[in-house]
């Protein structure tokens, strides 16, 4: 991708009134950004959504430099500009519908990253949400997931700290710019957050809050993750437009259920009702979401192929990454790795039972992947 075209992805992300959806017409009709501006004002007018006021920006925004000093400060502010097509992209994101073509980034993403689960749920929670979030969310660091929220008072600040405190990575999505976060409160937790994680944004760095902006940031949080929990939520609370979302973008849709006769729980109980899976534990997580799009590498010795490997024991772990994608002899097996020939041999049996290997005649073993 070129510079230029990096600039003019950033300088369409600035044009006022232009959202995800319509961005992601303008680009599935032009193809670059750059040929978006170069289209003569009748042809924009026929893509859906831009009307003579629109048409009339993105004329206005071909020759503004404004692009150049929204780079220009980033540079300055440490914040990286992620453009969708290059391989600092976050991969998981780049496979959903309207994802955005810039994305602001304070901190860093790294591999592991993949392994990610996003823990929202309502601003207003209650005593009992704000725990299971934390716990959850602790947990789930602490067996090697990346926790994703959106830096909101409640829930979401609850899940942030579980990580944190467990020494895990967290990424928060804002729905503001990053040089406007809201709310207000927690830039302290921001600047957690960015030592442990990364702070992201697909927002102007200037822009403010806006009812608007929340609901579309949801999708981010669900685009970044494998699966979604909802952990307290109202029947009007914006966490189930995440949970909507990841239904729409293919993840996982978990809910921690409440009291039976809690309001703020409504939500997650009709969620349960309509057959999402119900989260008790870390593990209940872990057991059922999906395969990964790749192999993601923890370690020099350590690929995690599903997230149900990282329920594993250390002996587990180190057993089953003695294993390949193609049939092994268990003699091989046991010849791979320093452990006894009868650990090797129990623990291939307690592999099996977690459906993470396949024995095959012959004294064959491999590896599965989904």
């Amino acid at each position: 991708m070129t510079n230029d075209e990096k600039f003019d992805l950033l300088r369409l992300n600035l044009v006022p009134g232009i959202g995800p959806r319509v961005q992601s017409l303008l680009l599935s009709r032009f193809e670059t950004a750059t040929a978006v501006f170069q289209a003569p004002g009748d042809q924009l007018l026929q893509v859906e959504g831009i009307g003579p006021k629109l048409s009339a920006a993105i004329s206005a925004a071909r020759n503004s430099r404004d692009a150049e000093k929204e780079w220009e400060r980033c540079e300055r502010s440490s914040i990286t500009l992620l453009i969708r097509g290059t391989p600092e992209y976050p991969s998981m994101l780049s496979e959903t519908c309207d994802a955005p073509p810039v994305l602001y980034c304070r901190g860093d993403l790294v591999p592991q990253d993949e392994l990610a689960v996003g823990i929202v749920g309502s601003r207003r929670c209650t005593l009992y949400g704000r725990q299971q979030a934390e716990r959850l969310a602790g947990a789930l660091a602490r067996a090697g997931m990346t926790i994703v929220s959106g830096l909101a008072r409640g829930i979401d600040a609850a899940a942030h700290r579980g990580a944190l405190a467990a020494g895990g990575r967290t990424l928060a999505v804002c729905a503001t710019g990053l040089a406007k976060l809201y709310p207000p409160e927690h830039k302290d937790l921001a600047r957690e957050i960015v030592a442990s994680g990364a702070v992201l944004s697909e927002s102007p760095l200037d822009r403010g809050p806006s009812r608007g902006i929340f609901p579309q940031r949801n999708r981010i949080i669900s685009g970044l993750s494998l699966g979604v929990i909802i952990v307290e939520a109202t029947r009007k609370s914006g966490a189930l437009h995440t949970s909507r979302h990841a239904m729409e973008q293919g993840r996982e849709v978990f809910a921690v259920p409440g009291r039976i006769d809690s309001l703020a729980s409504e939500g997650c109980h009709d969620l349960l009702r309509d057959g999402v899976t119900l989260v008790r534990d870390a593990d209940d997580v872990l057991e059922e979401l999906g395969p990964l799009l790749k192999p993601v590498k923890r370690g020099e010795d350590d690929i995690v192929q599903s997230p149900r490997e990282l329920a594993l024991s250390d002996q587990e772990r180190e057993v089953l990454n003695l294993l390949t994608n193609e049939p092994q002899h268990i003699d091989e097996v046991v010849a791979g790795g320093s452990l006894e020939t009868s650990r090797v041999i129990s623990t291939l049996t307690v592999l099996e039972m977690r459906r993470l290997v396949h024995r095959m005649p012959g004294g064959m073993v491999v590896r599965v992947t989904h």
